[in-house]
């Protein structure tokens, strides 16, 4: 990458950095991003509030689609970097602002490369969650797979940096990589009244506190990593609370996470029962709800094998490492579940980091963005070579 070209990427990264907005408001972002993009001379289609699909077409020849994500974290920063974010409770902590501005350094790139058929740079509002989603309970990622703007792509292909990883390695792992997550609620229904009259009272606190117990348990001994976590991570009851009144109702929110889709569904069918059982047991109602599901996130094999020479060329074969799955998160997952695709892991530790994604203190090494964005570029060129048009 020439000296011009990523400085001007480093200034772009750092603007965005010390603006951060959360999930569908990324309204300036969106503006920054819009007009860089004019700067190329790619026309852009605007999507799901605040996202962005800019088309670059050479010639008739397949599509291939890049993705990059926009939204901060409600986390207050403490990096001490000269650029750190100027908005109070919100920063970039999960490298978003770098992977919007490799994702516009793949566009320099590809705006004078020479190639037939068609890139389009997706850049994604709200993949951390559904908040403020214009469709409940949807993500970024999910209203853009369901557009209809990407409906052409053959194939996608997307990166993440990692804070803890040397810049210049390459993470991937092909198959489920990342989690099927699901958030819940568990919301019990008992019969509140006098702690010392318990032969009236349904006390879901004391439901509550076998449920959590029951439902841990529900998805077995594990290996060290964990392929599956099911975590009781908020609860409350919906009366203010007192010494001497048992609560009428108690609300149990989670997360649970497994690598695997068919483990994922069976903890599912092992929750509802457990819930009839409580039921049962204790004469009570126990409503569960799921909300903000993302699928997990499906590496295609034959896709990474196709982008073997271009890792080879950028990354050295002593530094492509094959990863372990994450049970964590991404909506990058509709799009692999729409067609075959590839996710890396990409090399972005900084001198003295020791934190990793969603820490207030993570920081990242700009020099990650000399090796992303010509993975991509040259991924989409490598992609557009191998993968034949729609008939």
């Amino acid at each position: 990458m020439e000296t011009q070209l990523f400085d001007k990427l480093v200034h772009i990264r750092r603007q965005l950095h010390s603006n951060p907005e959360l999930g569908f408001l990324e309204f300036q972002t969106s503006a920054l991003l819009e007009s860089q993009l004019k700067e190329l001379n790619i026309p852009v289609d605007h999507v799901a509030v605040t996202g962005l699909v800019a088309t670059l077409k050479k010639g008739e020849g397949p599509t291939v689609m890049l993705r990059a994500d926009m939204d901060a974290l409600p986390v207050q920063e403490d990096t001490g970097v000269t650029y750190h974010s100027k908005t109070d409770g919100v920063m970039h902590a999960c490298g978003h602002d770098l992977h919007m501005t490799m994702l516009l350094g793949a566009a320099h790139l590809l705006k004078n490369a020479d190639f037939q058929g068609t890139v389009k740079f997706v850049f994604q509002p709200s993949e951390e969650g559904n908040l403020r989603s214009p469709e409940p309970g949807k993500s970024g990622g999910q209203l853009i797979m369901e557009s209809g703007l990407i409906d052409d792509a053959r194939a996608a292909l997307g990166l993440h940096v990692h804070p803890l990883l040397a810049v210049g390695a390459l993470g991937y792992r092909n198959g489920e990589a990342l989690a099927n997550v699901g958030n819940f609620a568990f919301h019990i229904h008992g019969k509140g009244g006098h702690p010392g009259a318990m032969k009236h009272v349904i006390d879901p606190v004391a439901i509550a506190a076998e449920l959590i117990t029951a439902a841990h348990a529900l998805v077995g001994p594990q290996p060290d990593p964990p392929t599956a976590v099911l975590a009781i991570t908020h609860v409350e009851t919906l009366a203010r609370p007192s010494f001497n009144v048992i609560p009428s109702d108690l609300l149990l929110q989670g997360s649970m996470r497994t690598v695997q889709l068919a483990v994922y569904n069976q903890v599912v069918t092992k929750m509802r029962t457990l819930a009839q059982t409580l039921e049962a047991k204790f004469g009570c109602r126990i409503d569960l709800h799921f909300s903000a599901y993302y699928p997990s996130l499906l590496n295609d094999a034959q896709i990474h094998e196709q982008l073997a020479p271009i890792q080879t060329k950028l990354f050295g074969k002593d530094n492509i490492v094959e990863s372990l799955a994450y049970l964590v998160g991404e909506d990058f997952s509709f799009y692999s579940r729409k067609m075959p695709a590839q996710f890396y892991f990409l090399g972005a530790k900084a001198e003295q980091n020791e934190f990793f994604l969603h820490h207030p203190r993570v920081t990242f090494n700009e020099d990650c963005i000399k090796y992303g964005a010509p993975l991509l570029a040259e991924g989409a060129l490598q992609l557009l070579k191998n993968i034949p048009a729609r008939p």
